[in-house]
């Protein structure tokens, strides 16, 4: 089985639009599409970024096979989705790759896209933001073995560095 590589990090930290860069540089990788319960966001499609579907069809999946969860939108998240993944593929064939950012600039980010939204949900937003601090504490990156982190200060940079761990 090929390598997975598993990008994730805190909200607003860059994560889908270092994914579409990296495809664009490297278009022989292919994407795993996970299922979520939580809505469908401006801009996203059905069957590309997730598989949208309500609680009631997730179960009936469950039950017939073996599916791929995103539970980003109840209190559990990001993190806890990788831990899914490494135990659904196995740990050797999951790579993770953590995107970071400094909660200030995260924080003006995800406020600036939730602004274009057509209808805001700015309390979702903060408790987004407030989650991803329990969820990605530095005992749950350690659990998870996280050792190398890429700052997205600079998105070239940032995006050469993980270029260059995928090749």
């Amino acid at each position: 089985m090929s390598k997975i590589f598993y990008i994730m990090g805190k909200s607003s930290s860059g994560k889908d639009t270092i994914y579409k860069k990296i495809r664009e540089k490297l278009p022989q990788l292919k994407r795993i599409t996970p299922y979520t319960t939580r809505p469908i966001r401006e801009g996203e499609t059905d069957g590309v970024e997730y598989f949208f579907v309500d609680e009631e069809r997730l179960n009936e999946l469950k039950e017939k096979e073996r599916v791929i969860e995103v539970r980003s939108y109840n209190t559990k998240c990001g993190i806890w989705t990788y831990f899914g993944m490494r135990e659904y593929f196995g740990e050797e064939q999951l790579i993770p790759i953590y995107i970071e950012v400094e909660d200030g600039l995260r924080l003006e980010r995800a406020l600036c896209r939730e602004r274009q939204q057509k209808e805001p949900k700015y309390a979702e937003m903060c408790r987004r933001f407030l989650a991803d601090a329990e969820d990605f504490s530095e005992e749950n990156l350690k659990r998870a073995g996280i050792v190398r982190r890429f700052e997205n200060l600079k998105m070239e940079k940032c995006l050469s560095e993980i270029t260059e761990l995928i090749r």
